[in-house]
């Protein structure tokens, strides 16, 4: 009797304790094994064409750069790559951004670990997973208007604690349209003043301290 070939997976995560529990977890499963591990895009992407894993688990954030980013790096190598991103956020944003990029899956690392172990399975069959409290996230948001890349911009610089007489020098504006963009942005996050839109904007995932 022809025994399965087990799934093949590649971890890509900064934190090597992350790392070490995910190896034993996954290790553990009669049918999966760890072939990888990396702890940037370079490495991810170095691992991935040593190895061609059957699904890879990746980290949403790195220090210097964004998981999302190192998956669209895979993903225009290998089209049928499958990345399950792995994250501490549950901004839907950012969950969002990672389903467009061609996430197949999104967990959050606070899940139990059997939940992973069956993440992988029905990504590896063909399938995209997003648990229940990810996919209620997304439909808290479905009919909100996106900030513009202006709205963001100027979202990031009151979120470094800039006035909006600094921000209109350094976006090369006046203070007035600072003043009307961050009206915009308070009204489309529902916020009531500019730390409860910094608030809403880095657990939405829209910007980054």
């Amino acid at each position: 009797m022809n025994k399965e070939a087990p799934i093949r997976i590649l971890s890509v995560d900064d934190h090597p304790l992350l790392r070490e529990g995910l190896a034993v977890i996954i290790n553990n499963q009669p049918d999966m094994q760890l072939v990888a591990q990396a702890s940037n895009g370079k490495e991810a992407i170095q691992q991935f064409r040593q190895h061609l894993p059957s699904v890879t688990l990746m980290d949403l954030r790195f220090p210097d750069e964004s998981g999302i980013d190192v998956m669209k790096a895979v993903y225009t190598e290998f089209p049928e790559a499958r990345i399950i991103m792995l994250t501490t956020f549950e901004g839907d944003v950012e969950i969002q951004r990672a389903l467009e990029a061609g996430a197949r899956g999104y967990f959050l690392k606070s899940m139990p670990p059997k939940e992973l172990v069956e993440v992988i399975r029905q990504v590896h069959s063909g399938k995209k997973r997003i648990p229940a409290q990810v996919a209620a996230h997304l439909a808290d948001h479905l009919s909100d208007e996106d900030l513009t890349e202006r709205e963001v911009e100027v979202l990031e610089h009151v979120a470094a604690g800039n006035r909006n007489r600094d921000i209109a020098k350094k976006l090369f504006i006046t203070e007035e349209t600072v003043k009307v963009h961050v009206k915009h942005i308070m009204e489309k996050l529902g916020a009531v003043d500019r730390t409860g839109a910094v608030a809403i904007g880095i657990r939405r995932g829209i910007i980054r301290l």
